[in-house]
C-alpha cells in the first residue's frame, strides 16, 4: 500500500489525521487491551496468612492460590512452633498482591539454638524469671527451701539436676528453682519441761522461742521421765514430782514445732480445787 504524497494543504490534513488516529489506535490497543491481558491488570490476589504452616505444606497451599514462596537465609527460633514452620511473611497476611508473587518466608529452626545458663542464684524470684525470660527459657515449678529470707533463689534446676551458671543448654528448657521461704529451719524438738518448776518453765518455754499456753492446776503427783530399758529401748518412767512444777506439758517433749508455737503446763498443787467459777461467784 502506497500513500499519494499531499498535493493541497486538505490532503495533508487528511494524511495527518490518519497518522494520528492510527498512533492513537495504537496506543489504545497496547495499554488498554494488550497489557491488561498479558499482566492480568486489575486482578489481584490477597495473601493468605501462612505463618504456623510447615515447609511440607506451602507448596500445595500457596499453589492453588497462584502464588509461591522462598525461605530467607535468616532463621529463627520458637518453641511454641514445630520445626520448618514459618514464623514471618512478607507481604503480610491481606495483602493485595498480583498473581504468581512470591512471598518470602522466615522459618523456624530444626532445632533449638543453645544458650549459656543465666546466673539466676541469690537473685529474688522476680528478677529469677524475668532473666530466664530474657533468654528463652521457661520457669517450671518453684520449691521452697527453709531460710530466714523470702523468695532468694538457692539453686537451678533442670530434668532433676542442678544447672550450673554458663552451662549450655537449649533455649525453651524447663528450668525448676529451689528458693527460700522465709520462716528459716524454725522446726525444732520441744523443750522437756517435766518436773521444772513454773517460773523456770515458762523462762525455758520463751527462750525457745515459743509461747506460753495454757496453765493448768493438777492434783496429780506422778510425771513421766523419758528412761532406758535394759534393751536400750525409750520409756517412760513415772516418778513422784515436788509440789510446784511441771507434771504435764502439750506438745510432749521432743515433739515438732515451729516458733511461735504455744506451749501448754500443768503444775502439781497437793489438795488442789477445781479453779472454775461456781454458782457463789455469780453471786
Amino acid at each position: 500500500m502506497s500513500f499519494k504524497k499531499p498535493t493541497s494543504i486538505k490532503d495533508f490534513l487528511l494524511h495527518l489525521a490518519v497518522l494520528i488516529g492510527g498512533s492513537a489506535l495504537i496506543v489504545v490497543i497496547v495499554f488498554y487491551v494488550w497489557l491488561p491481558i498479558s499482566t492480568n491488570h486489575g486482578e489481584t490476589i490477597t495473601v493468605p496468612d501462612i505463618q504456623g504452616m510447615t515447609v511440607d505444606e506451602l507448596d500445595e497451599f500457596l499453589g492453588k492460590r497462584n502464588l509461591r514462596f522462598e525461605a530467607t537465609a535468616d532463621s529463627s527460633y520458637s518453641p511454641n512452633h514445630p520445626p520448618l514452620a514459618v514464623l514471618r511473611q512478607v507481604p503480610k497476611p491481606n495483602t493485595k498482591v498480583k498473581e504468581n508473587r512470591k512471598i518470602y518466608v522466615t522459618l523456624n529452626a530444626e532445632s533449638p539454638p543453645k544458650v549459656r545458663m543465666p546466673k539466676v542464684e541469690d537473685l529474688s524470684l522476680k528478677s529469677a524469671m524475668m532473666v530466664l525470660k530474657s533468654y528463652d527459657l521457661k520457669l517450671g515449678e518453684v520449691k521452697y527451701i527453709p531460710d530466714v529470707f523470702f523468695g532468694v533463689v538457692h539453686e537451678a534446676k533442670m530434668n532433676g539436676r542442678t544447672v550450673m551458671e554458663g552451662e549450655k543448654i537449649e533455649k525453651g528448657s524447663v528450668i525448676n528453682l529451689v528458693a527460700g521461704d522465709g520462716y528459716g529451719n524454725t522446726q525444732f524438738q520441744s523443750p522437756n519441761l517435766i518436773g521444772l518448776e513454773q517460773e523456770e518453765a515458762e523462762v525455758a518455754i520463751i527462750g525457745s522461742g515459743l509461747k506460753i499456753g495454757k496453765i493448768e492446776i493438777t492434783d496429780k503427783s506422778l510425771a513421766g521421765f523419758t528412761a532406758i530399758d535394759s534393751a536400750g529401748n525409750d520409756m517412760l518412767e513415772y516418778r513422784e514430782i515436788a509440789p510446784g512444777t511441771v507434771q504435764q506439758q502439750y506438745p510432749r517433749p521432743e515433739r515438732r514445732v515451729k516458733i511461735g508455737d504455744p506451749v501448754d503446763i500443768w503444775i502439781y498443787k497437793p489438795d488442789s480445787v477445781s479453779s472454775a467459777p461456781t454458782i457463789l461467784d455469780n453471786q
